[in-house]
């Protein structure tokens, strides 16, 4: 049986991986500009998934209209950008407490080496899904 100074121990080294990954996910998501009025100002997240097929990406972006995204390759990468609208920001209502991003985003996302052929975006529940077909 574990002495209570080891659980400590260990509930300490717990929490204070906990703190760690909220730290790098704020980071993640609340990047400061970097330029002008036209830099990205946070990054949605990204899963990334691999068969022998293809591979699929999914961002995480909700609340963000297809008309507000692009897609582009460059390189061995793809750009995702746009941007998220702020709401009721034309209604008057003043911002009491506010924690999800808003404004222009934009990831860059690594691709391993070979040949996509990108099939349709598709937009749903809140997130971008992408597949690339191996060629």
């Amino acid at each position: 049986m574990a002495s209570r100074k080891d659980l400590d121990a260990w509930m300490w080294v717990e929490a204070c991986e906990l703190m760690g990954r909220a730290e790098r996910l704020q980071r993640q998501f609340f990047q400061p500009p970097r330029g002008g009025a036209s830099a990205a100002a946070w990054e949605p997240p990204v899963d990334v998934f691999e068969d022998e097929r293809e591979l699929v990406i999914v961002v995480a972006m909700p609340g963000v209209p297809a008309s507000r995204v692009q897609v582009a390759q460059e390189g061995a990468a793809l750009l995702v950008r746009g941007s998220r609208p702020m709401p009721l920001s034309a209604s008057g209502h003043a911002v009491r407490h506010l924690e999800i991003p808003y404004g222009a985003f934009e990831r860059r996302i690594a691709l391993p080496a070979g040949h996509f052929q990108m099939g349709q975006p598709e937009l749903a529940d809140g997130c971008l899904v992408l597949r690339l077909i191996k060629i």
